[in-house]
């Protein structure tokens, strides 16, 4: 309230004990204190106003802007509004904005009215907005026509209830009220390839956003999340602090508001700076792809081992994040006002953290030797090893369990199976093979769980043949391949010899099966629920093992049960 004089601070003091009727949105009078203040100061004025039409709070803004102060979060609600509604003068004429709206859907306020100033400071006409429950048309906002002075006849208490009431039941439709309702978000940016004329845009792929966009609904659903609705923004760059433009950021704002969203979930790495600037912008949880695939394996881990490889990633992608304002962190910040007593649990937390991690990175260094020790006994025991690998829920436990007749837990879920599992297979002429299960991989796997899962992965060291299990049924057949073997490639092991294996043959009509024998010509194809689809897969592994010695005869594998 710098700048005001002492008339001025009494005439505020005055305004903040005005009482409002429940049932009416404002009072003509209470309009008319507030318009000829603002127009004496020159400023917007605004008042926040409780459910009981208490004044909780008075703004002074600026010429053309006020700003609300930021609301404790218990206040909001997933089953209803703020329960605040927002008052506030317009000095030159303008409509509802930008900056109304924004408040509207980043506070979940019960509704917003502009009062125009008149020339004497008179109140002039009201501009009256506030959110709606979820509709066909998809509308987010009611924007009212301006309403003259003195007119205003709306019944506040039938018009909140109305709207509340419409939002619990447009929910219930939504998902179980009991689990985390989501909103999934990408921005997708069109790239830019350098020619000799400078450079020229590359189309963008709205295929393969959806397609990645329906890989995070699925990372979501394994999660344990409802999702309750997406969005995807093409954009020529990322936005700096939202990725999407701040337009869609406040439309998505208002759509969790709709549906009753507890967070978004980004299908990108966020830095802790932009996690923070999306909280504060929307008032809701935000969460990464990492933290995402992080909180899965978390999940997941059943052994000491599994446990300690999550818990170790997840500090490390913590570590970092521990500095800023978000939602899920500390509210401290760097800087002046902040030294003392704070600074110095944060010290503290970090100096834990770093103990914790070094801890943890010297059982997995003791892993990684016993791991390496019974890779010697293996050896000397001349078993070919043979390991499943593939992309996150393509069937490789349930074809594990189907070749060596074994109880792996198997589920429609990605990452259903952490810790790797070894299996003795049976070939004919007393041959054996050790067939191992492995983790699934994923497009762009966080750097954090690839350093902490990395002495899991080295087991892959020592397979004689990689089984690359795919889903054959899936429309991202082909960028799953690829992301397989470029993390292969990372690990340096793209020289061991590898059987292309398209699962889910059962999915398949016969065109789309001679399509795909076409494209791979040397992948076999199986059904992993079906043992009869096994010959041609136990054929080409017993070759590839065993070059230099004769094959098998039909009756062997039968004698099998195969």
């Amino acid at each position: 309230m710098s700048g005001l004089g002492g008339e001025e601070r009494k005439s505020l003091a005055r305004l903040y004990r005005r009482q409002i009727p429940p049932d009416e949105i404002t009072t003509h009078e209470f309009n008319r204190e507030l318009c000829a203040l603002s127009f004496a100061i020159g400023r917007q004025l605004a008042a926040l106003v409780n459910r009981r039409g208490k004044i909780t709070a008075v703004i002074v803004g600026e010429a053309r802007e006020s700003s609300l102060p930021e609301l404790a979060r218990p206040a909001i609600n997933r089953q209803r509004f703020s329960g605040l509604r927002y008052l506030h003068t317009h000095l030159k004429g303008e409509p509802i904005g930008e900056d109304d709206l924004t408040q509207l859907a980043r506070n979940r306020l019960d509704l917003v009215l502009a009062i125009t100033v008149g020339p004497e400071g008179f109140p002039g006409p009201s501009l009256l907005a506030h959110l709606l429950p979820d509709n066909p048309e998809g509308k987010v906002f009611e924007v009212y026509e301006p309403i003259p002075a003195g007119r205003l006849r709306i019944d506040f208490q039938e018009l909140i209830g109305a709207l509340e009431e419409e939002l619990v039941r447009a929910r219930r439709a939504a998902g179980s009220p009991a689990r985390e309702g989501v909103i999934l978000v990408r921005a997708a940016v069109e790239r830019k390839r350098n020619r000799a004329t400078g450079f020229k845009p590359v189309a963008l792929e709205p295929a393969a956003s959806e397609r990645e966009l329906a890989e995070l609904e699925e990372l979501a659903r394994s999660a344990g999340v409802v999702v309750l609705d997406r969005f995807v923004q093409r954009r020529e760059k990322y936005h700096s602090r939202y990725l999407v433009g701040e337009g869609k950021l406040r439309q998505i704002s208002a759509r969790a508001m709709q549906s009753g969203a507890d967070a978004l979930i980004y299908d990108h790495e966020l830095t802790p700076a932009q996690v923070l600037a999306i909280e504060d912008a929307t008032g809701l949880k935000v969460v990464d792809r990492t933290q995402l695939i992080l909180d899965i394996f978390a999940q997941r881990a059943q052994s000491r081992e599994g446990k300690i490889q999550v818990e170790l990633a997840q500090l490390r992608y913590l570590l970092p994040r521990l500095v800023g304002r978000g939602i899920g962190m500390s509210r401290l910040t760097g800087g002046i006002g902040t030294r003392g007593p704070g600074e110095s649990k944060l010290e503290a937390d970090r100096r834990k953290i770093r103990g914790r991690i070094l801890h943890l990175e010297h059982e997995i260094e003791q892993i990684r030797r016993s791991r390496a020790q019974r890779r010697v006994r293996r050896e000397r025991r001349e078993a070919p090893v043979v390991s499943i690998i593939g992309y996150t829920n393509t069937g490789k436990s349930t074809l594990l369990n189907a070749l060596t007749n074994s109880q792996v837990v198997v589920a429609d879920q990605m990452f259903a199976t952490l810790d790797p599992t070894s299996r003795r297979l049976r070939f004919p002429r007393e041959r054996e093979i050790i067939i191992t299960d492995t983790v699934g991989f994923i497009r762009a796997l966080p750097k954090d769980l690839f350093a902490a899962f990395r002495a899991t992965l080295e087991e892959l060291a020592d397979a004689d043949l990689f089984l690359h299990v795919a889903d054959a049924a899936s429309p991202s057949l082909e960028q799953q391949v690829q992301a397989v073997e470029g993390l292969l490639g990372e690990l340096e092991f793209n020289r061991t010899p590898s059987l292309l294996v398209l699962n889910k043959l059962d999915l398949l009509d016969q065109g789309m099966t001679r399509s795909l024998a076409r494209r791979y010509p040397e992948a076999v194809m199986i059904s992993a629920l079906e043992r009869g689809t096994f010959r041609p897969l136990l054929q080409a592994m017993e070759s590839r093992l065993w070059p230099q010695q004769e094959l098998a005869e039909e009756t062997l594998w039968q004698a099998l049960g195969f």
